[in-house]
C-alpha cells in the first residue's frame, strides 16, 4: 500500500512562514497547463534581483528555470561599472557562484553538456560565462579539495562511493571550460578594476589574481583531483583533455593571456600585473616555455613591438631578469644560431646582426640588462657554455656600442684567462668559450681604441697570462694561450715582434679560425631574418592503439575448373617435376580467422624522411614498429651515402628521445636505443654534443634522461672499436660482402658465423652499462687480488713450477744474456730497470673525439650546473641530483674515459675535471647513505686509476691534494661500511673501496716526494 501513496506536491517552508499553522490554503490558478499549487510558483518566477536569483537556485529549479536565471544573471549589470553583478565581488556574488558549482553543476550537468549546441543562449555557455572569474575559479578549486579529501578519507576507510568520482570528473571538465580563452587574464583585470577607483580596493583583487594563476594550486589540484578520479572509477574513464592538470600545457596558456594582456595597450598598473604574473608563472617549472611563447609572439613577428616586452622586463626583480635574459640568449642560439657552426657561411653574418638587432631592442627600455649582458659574457660559468660562437658574437656585437661596456669585457676576459685557478679548474669547453670572447672583445676595441689594447698588451696582466698559460700541465690549455697571444700580438705588434710559437697546432684549421675572430665585426641590424616560420610538428589528441580493422573474406571466382584433391595414393608419378618451396610462415596469416589477416600492411621506409614520417605517427602500430626495427640499419646504412642523415640528425634524435611506449612492443627500448646509437656513430662528432646538450637542457623525464646517458657511453665503446653492434654487419651493403656461396666457403668452420642474420640479433640489456661497469671493476680488482694470493702463500722461492714453464724461463734468460752482449746499451737498461724508454705520445683521433664531442661536455655542464645549483629551479636540481640518474651519469663518465684509453693527448685534461668532479662537495654528499652513488663513485676512480696506470707519477704531480683527499675519503668509506653479507651489494662497495685504496695508497707512497710540495699546509 506505501508504493501506491505518492505525494502530489512537496511545500518548503521559510522562516517567515514559521508563525503560520501547518493547515493552509492552497490557492489554485488555472493556466493552460491545469491547476498548479502556488508553491511551485517559485521554479517558474522570473528573477527580479539578485536576492530572486539565489533563491530559486536553491531550490532545486527545474531545467527552463535554471536557464532563466542563469540568463538573468548574465544581463544584470551595475549601473556604475556595466558589468554583470556576479561577477564583481560582493557577498551575493559569492553565494551565488557557490550554489551554483556546489548544487547546480553536480545535478544538471549532462544537460547542460548536451545543449551545447544551442547559440550562445545555450545553459552551458550561460553557465561558463557566470563562472568564468577568479570567484568563481576559487569556488570550484575550493570544492574540488573538499572532495578529494573526501575520497582519501573513504580509501583509509576501504569504502568506496562512485559519486565522488563522477563530481570530480565534472568539476575538472566545468574547470577546464571556465578557463578556456587567451583574454581570461585580461578580462579578470577588467573586472577588477570595476566599480571602484580606490587603489586600497583595487590591490588586494589584482593580488588574488596573481596568487591564484601564478602559483601551481591549481595544477596541483587538478592533477591530484584527476589521479583520484581514475583512481576510483574503473568502470567509467575519465576525460584525458584536463589540460590544467598539466604544468606544461597551463604554463602555456598562462603565457598567451600574458600576450593579451601585453597587447592590450597597458598602463604602468597593468605592466606590473603583467610582471609579477609572468614572474609567479616562472617558477612553475617550464619558464624556457613560456619565455619562448612570449619571444616568439612578442618579439618574432612583423607586427610585434620589442618594447612591450621589454615592459615586461623592466619590472621584473634582478634576479627573475637575470634568468629570463640568460633564457632569451639560450633559445636563440638553440632556434637560430646554432645550426651555423662556426659561422664561416656568408648567410651567418645576416642572421647573427639581426639576434644583435632582437636583443638589443629587448635591452633599451631595461638598464639592468647591459650588466646581466657582461656578467654573462665575463662569468665564470656563462658565455653560452657549449653553445655555438653566434650568440657570443651577437652579444658582443650589443656591448660594442658602449665604449666603457666593450673595455670592461676585455679587462676582465683577459685578468680571467691567465688565472691560474681558472686555468686548473675550468673544463676546456668553458676555456674555449672566454677564449672566444677574449679575441672578438680585443678586435673589437682594436678598431675603436688601438692604443688602449696596446697598453693592456704591455702590462704586466698579458704577460702573467701568457706566461700562465704556457706553464698549464693541460695540452688544449697551452693551445688557447698560444693561439690567443699570436692572435692579439699580430694586432698590435709588427712582423718581426709579433708572437709566433712555430706550433703546428696554431697554424692549422682550428687555430686559423680562433685568430680570425679578431677580425670580426658585427652589427645590429633588422629582425627580418628572424621572421621567417618556423615547421613545427602538429600535436595529435592521444587515441588508443588501432587494431586492425576486420575485412571480409575473399571470396573465389567463379570459374568453370572443377579444383580435386588428391590423396597420397593418386599422386603423379613424374620425377622431374621440381615442386616449389614451402612458403615461409607469416605470423599474421597464422591466425585460424581468415578475416583477420591483413594484405595492407605498409612497406618499410627505405629514405631517412620515411623514416621520420612513420615515427611521427603515433597512433599507428606498424608504423611505429616499422620504424623501430628499421631505423638502426637504415641510419648506419645511409651514413655515409647522401646527406640524409646529416640534415635530420637532430629531429630524429629528438623523435627517439621523446618517443613513449604506447603499443607496449616486445624489445621496445633496445630498438629505440639503437636508433639513437646508430645516430651517433654515423654522425659523432655533431650528435654526441646534441645529445649531452639534450640531457641537461631537454624537457625529458629520468627514464628517458638515463637513456640518452646510455646510449652515449655505448655509442662511446662503439667507436672506440671495444664493442661491436650487430646491426653494423646488418647495415653493409652487398657490395661489401661476399656472395652466400661463397661465404660459406670461409665461414663454414665457425658456424656462429655462418649463420649470422637478423634472427641473430640480441637485445641489449636492461643494465648494460651496468654490466660494463662491473666488468671494469673486476679487471681492476683480479691484478690485486692475485698479489694478495701471491703474497698469502709465501715466498716466490719455496713456489712450485712445471716443467714447461721453468723450461721457457730459462730460455727467456738466455735470449736476454745473448740480446746484453751485443748490445751494451740494452745491458745498462737492464740494470736499470726503472729507466724504461718513453714512447711518443701519437694522436689518437678517436680518442680525441671522445674527449671532446662526449666527455667535456657532459662535464662542463654538469660544473655549469653545480655552479648554478642555488639558482636552479627545484625540479631541475631534483632531477639532475636523482640516486639513480646521478649514478648512471658517473657510471657513463667513467667509461667514456676508460674508452679514451691512455693514448689519447687529452687525457690529462680529462683526468682532472673528473677527479674534481668525482670530489665535488654535492656527488660526495650524495654519495653519504647511498651504495649506488657511493659505488659509481669508485667506478670513476677505478676508470682514472686504469688509465693513468704509466702515468701516475703526473698525476701526483698536477692533482697532489686532490689525490690525497681521494684516498682520505675513500678511506672513510672503507671504515664506514660493514660487509660480511657474501655476495651482498655492501661488500662488493667495500671489497671496491679497498682496491682503490689500495692503488692510491700505493701511488702516495710512490711519490710521496712529488707531494710534498704541493701538501705543506693542507
Amino acid at each position: 500500500m506505501d508504493d501506491l501513496l505518492k505525494p502530489a506536491s512537496i511545500v518548503r517552508r521559510t522562516q517567515k512562514d514559521a508563525g503560520t499553522g501547518f493547515l493552509q490554503e492552497l490557492v489554485i490558478r488555472e493556466s493552460s497547463n491545469g491547476a498548479e499549487p502556488e508553491s511551485q510558483l517559485l521554479q517558474h518566477k522570473t528573477p527580479a534581483s539578485l536576492e530572486d536569483a539565489l533563491e530559486i537556485v536553491r531550490h532545486e529549479p527545474d531545467y527552463e528555470s535554471l536557464i532563466s536565471v542563469l540568463g538573468f544573471l548574465s544581463r544584470h549589470e551595475t549601473p556604475e561599472s556595466h558589468l554583470p553583478t556576479i561577477k564583481l565581488p560582493g557577498p551575493l556574488s559569492a553565494q551565488l557562484v557557490q550554489v551554483l558549482v556546489s548544487d547546480i553543476v553536480p545535478n544538471y550537468w549532462p544537460l547542460l553538456t548536451e545543449d551545447i549546441h544551442q547559440g550562445k543562449n545555450s545553459g552551458l555557455k550561460l553557465l561558463l560565462y557566470c563562472l568564468s572569474s577568479i570567484t568563481g575559479v576559487n569556488a570550484i578549486l575550493v570544492r574540488l579539495r573538499a572532495l578529494v579529501q573526501e575520497a582519501k578519507s573513504e580509501a583509509a576507510a576501504k569504502t568506496k562511493r562512485p559519486d565522488i568520482s563522477l563530481n570530480l570528473g565534472v568539476l575538472l571538465d566545468l574547470l577546464s571550460r571556465v578557463l578556456q580563452g587567451d583574454g581570461w587574464v585580461l578580462e579578470a583585470w577588467r573586472l577588477a578594476r570595476s566599480g571602484t577607483a580606490e587603489p586600497a580596493r583595487v590591490r588586494p583583487r589584482v593580488q588574488e589574481i596573481v596568487s591564484t594563476l601564478g602559483s601551481g594550486r591549481i595544477i596541483s589540484l587538478a592533477a591530484e583531483a584527476e589521479e583520484v578520479a581514475k583512481a576510483n572509477n574503473s568502470s567509467k574513464r575519465v576525460d584525458d583533455d584536463i589540460w590544467p592538470a598539466n604544468s606544461l600545457q597551463y604554463t602555456q596558456w598562462v603565457g598567451r593571456n600574458l600576450v593579451r594582456l601585453v597587447w592590450s595597450d597597458l598602463g604602468p598598473d597593468e605592466t606590473r600585473l603583467a610582471s609579477d604574473l609572468f614572474a609567479k608563472a616562472l617558477r612553475l617549472g617550464h619558464s624556457d616555455a613560456l619565455i619562448k611563447q612570449l619571444l616568439s609572439d612578442l618579439l618574432l613577428n612583423k607586427q610585434a613591438g620589442a618594447h612591450k616586452l621589454g615592459n615586461l622586463l623592466g619590472n621584473l626583480p634582478q634576479t627573475e631578469q637575470r634568468k629570463v635574459l640568460y633564457s632569451v640568449l639560450k633559445l636563440f642560439s638553440a632556434d637560430h644560431l646554432d645550426g651555423l657552426g662556426r659561422c664561416e657561411t656568408a648567410e651567418s653574418k645576416p642572421l647573427i646582426s639581426a639576434v644583435a638587432g632582437a636583443i638589443n631592442a629587448i635591452l633599451d627600455s631595461d638598464g639592468n640588462g647591459r650588466r646581466h649582458l657582461l656578467e654573462w659574457l665575463t662569468g665564470s660559468s656563462g658565455a653560452g657554455l657549449g653553445d655555438g660562437v653566434g650568440i657570443r658574437r651577437a652579444v658582443m656585437a650589443v656591448i660594442s656600442q658602449n665604449r666603457d661596456d666593450l673595455v670592461a669585457v676585455l679587462e676582465k676576459s683577459l685578468s680571467q684567462f691567465g688565472d691560474q685557478l681558472y686555468i686548473k679548474h675550468s673544463p676546456a669547453l668553458q676555456q674555449e668559450a672566454h677564449a672566444q670572447i677574449l679575441l672578438l672583445s680585443a678586435g673589437y676595441v682594436h678598431r675603436n681604441s688601438p692604443i688602449k689594447l696596446s697598453f693592456l698588451l704591455r702590462s704586466s696582466a698579458w704577460l702573467n697570462t701568457i706566461s700562465n698559460r704556457l706553464g698549464a700541465p693541460h695540452q688544449r690549455a697551452r693551445f688557447l694561450g698560444m693561439v690567443v697571444g699570436e692572435a692579439l700580438s699580430g694586432l698590435v705588434d709588427n712582423s718581426d715582434k709579433r708572437l709566433n710559437f712555430k706550433m703546428e697546432e696554431t697554424d692549422q684549421e682550428e687555430g686559423r679560425w680562433y685568430k680570425e675572430l679578431t677580425a670580426v665585426s658585427d652589427e645590429l641590424a633588422s629582425l627580418d631574418p628572424l621572421f621567417e616560420a618556423r615547421p613545427e610538428i602538429p600535436s595529435r589528441r592521444r587515441q588508443g592503439p588501432q587494431k586492425p580493422a576486420k575485412r571480409p573474406a575473399p571470396q573465389p571466382p567463379q570459374t568453370g575448373f572443377i579444383i580435386e584433391e588428391l590423396s597420397d595414393g593418386e599422386a603423379p608419378e613424374e620425377d622431374d617435376v621440381i615442386p616449389y618451396a614451402k612458403p615461409d610462415s607469416d605470423a599474421e596469416d597464422s591466425d585460424d580467422d581468415p578475416t583477420l589477416v591483413r594484405r595492407d600492411k605498409p612497406k618499410a621506409p627505405v629514405y631517412i624522411r620515411d623514416l621520420i614520417k612513420y615515427l611521427r605517427d603515433t597512433d599507428s602500430y606498424d608504423h611505429q614498429k616499422l620504424a623501430l626495427t628499421t631505423a638502426p640499419s637504415l641510419i648506419r646504412r645511409k651514413a655515409d651515402y647522401g646527406t640524409e642523415v646529416l640534415e635530420h640528425a637532430e629531429e630524429l634524435a629528438s623523435l627517439l628521445v621523446g618517443l613513449s611506449d604506447r603499443f607496449e612492443m616486445e624489445d621496445f627500448d633496445d630498438l629505440r636505443a639503437q636508433g639513437m646509437i646508430a645516430i651517433i656513430v654515423a654522425k659523432p662528432e655533431k650528435m654526441g654534443q646534441w645529445f649531452a646538450k639534450t640531457f641537461f637542457d631537454g624537457d625529458y623525464s629520468i627514464s628517458q634522461r638515463a637513456s640518452i646517458l646510455v646510449v652515449l657511453g655505448l655509442s662511446a665503446r662503439e667507436l672506440a672499436g671495444r664493442e661491436t653492434s650487430d646491426y653494423a654487419a646488418m647495415a653493409a651493403f652487398p657490395s661489401k660482402t661476399l656472395p652466400e656461396r661463397v661465404e660459406k666457403l670461409y665461414l663454414s668452420h665457425n658456424p656462429s658465423q655462418s649463420n649470422s642474420s637478423s634472427s641473430s640479433l640480441k637485445p641489449l640489456p636492461p643494465n648494460a652499462i651496468d654490466n660494463i661497469a662491473s666488468s671494469l671493476a673486476s679487471s681492476f680488482l683480479a691484478p690485486l687480488a692475485a698479489t694478495a694470493a701471491d703474497a698469502a702463500t709465501g715466498p716466490d722461492v719455496l713456489k712450485l713450477s712445471t716443467f714447461a714453464s721453468r723450461l721457457e724461463e730459462k730460455q727467456r734468460q738466455e735470449q736476454e744474456q745473448e740480446q746484453t752482449s751485443s748490445n751494451p746499451k740494452i745491458k745498462y737498461k737492464s740494470r736499470h730497470p726503472q729507466n724504461k724508454p718513453r714512447l711518443r705520445a701519437i694522436p689518437n683521433t678517436t680518442a680525441h673525439l671522445i674527449a671532446t664531442s662526449f666527455f667535456s661536455p657532459l662535464t662542463a655542464r654538469f660544473q655549469a650546473a653545480l655552479h648554478a645549483s642555488s639558482s636552479l629551479p627545484r625540479r631541475s636540481r631534483a632531477i639532475l641530483f636523482h640516486p639513480s640518474l646521478l649514478a648512471l651519469y658517473l657510471k657513463t663518465l667513467a667509461l667514456l674515459i676508460h674508452a679514451a684509453g691512455p693514448s689519447t693527448l687529452s687525457l690529462p685534461q680529462m683526468t682532472a675535471e673528473l677527479w674534481r668532479l668525482l670530489l665535488s662537495t654535492s656527488v660526495r654528499a650524495a654519495a653519504v647513505g647511498d651504495l649506488y652513488v657511493t659505488r659509481a663513485v669508485l667506478l670513476g676512480f677505478v676508470a682514472l686509476l686504469d688509465v693513468n696506470e704509466d702515468r701516475m707519477r703526473e698525476v701526483c704531480m698536477e692533482l697532489g691534494r686532490e689525490v690525497v683527499e681521494a684516498q682520505e675519503w675513500v678511506a672513510s668509506v672503507f671504515g664506514g661500511l660493514r660487509g660480511g653479507d657474501e655476495g651482498g651489494e655492501e661488500e662488493q662497495v667495500k671489497m671496491l673501496a679497498a682496491g682503490v685504496l689500495v692503488r692510491l695508497r700505493e701511488g702516495v707512497e710512490k711519490y710521496r716526494l712529488v707531494l710534498v710540495g704541493d701538501l705543506i699546509g693542507f
